[in-house]
C-alpha cells in the first residue's frame, strides 16, 4: 500500500487515501484501487482494515477483519490461495491496526463499511433477494461460511 496523500499514521489525519498494491484481497479490491480510509475508527469483523505489518511496520497492508482473539485482529486476505495474511504472522496487536476502509474511490467507486443495520438488511431483510446487491454495497459474505 502506498499513501498518495500524506496523511493517516503518524500525521494525524482522521482520514486518508491510499492504494492497492498486489492481489491479496481479490475480488473486493484490485491493483491500483484507491481507497479512503478512516484512520481510529472501530473495527469489526467483515471490516476490511488498514495496518502496520508485525514484521515489517513501515509496511502498509489492507485485509479483512474475521475475528477479535485474546492478542489481537485476525486479519485475512480475500483472495484465500494468497496466505501472507494472520495465517503466516498470527493475530496483529491492536496497536498496528490503523483504521477501516470505507469505500474505495477509483477505479469504480463502492462503499466498503455499511452499517450494521444496512447489513442486517442487506442480508435478511427484501433487498437480499437481489442477486450480488449485498457484496456491491460492502457486505462481506464469507465464502467458507454457513
Amino acid at each position: 500500500m502506498t499513501e498518495p496523500d500524506g496523511g493517516g499514521p503518524g500525521g494525524g489525519a482522521l482520514f486518508g487515501l491510499i492504494d492497492v498494491a498486489g492481489p491479496s484481497m481479490v475480488p473486493t479490491l484490485r491493483e491500483g484501487d484507491q481507497l479512503l480510509v478512516r484512520y481510529g475508527a472501530r473495527i469489526r469483523p467483515g471490516a476490511v482494515v488498514v495496518f502496520r505489518h508485525p514484521f515489517q511496520q513501515d509496511l502498509l497492508v489492507v485485509k479483512r477483519a474475521a475475528e477479535r482473539r485474546p492478542k489481537g485482529w485476525w486479519l485475512l486476505s480475500d483472495n484465500r490461495p494468497v496466505d501472507s495474511d494472520s495465517r503466516s504472522y498470527g493475530a496483529v496487536p491492536d496497536e498496528l491496526v490503523l483504521g477501516r476502509v470505507l469505500l474505495r474511490l477509483r477505479p469504480r467507486p463502492a462503499w466498503l463499511a455499511p452499517g450494521r443495520g444496512l447489513e442486517r438488511l442487506l442480508l435478511t431483510g427484501p433487498p437480499a433477494r437481489v442477486p450480488g446487491l449485498a457484496r456491491r454495497l460492502g457486505v462481506w459474505i464469507d465464502p467458507d461460511g454457513p
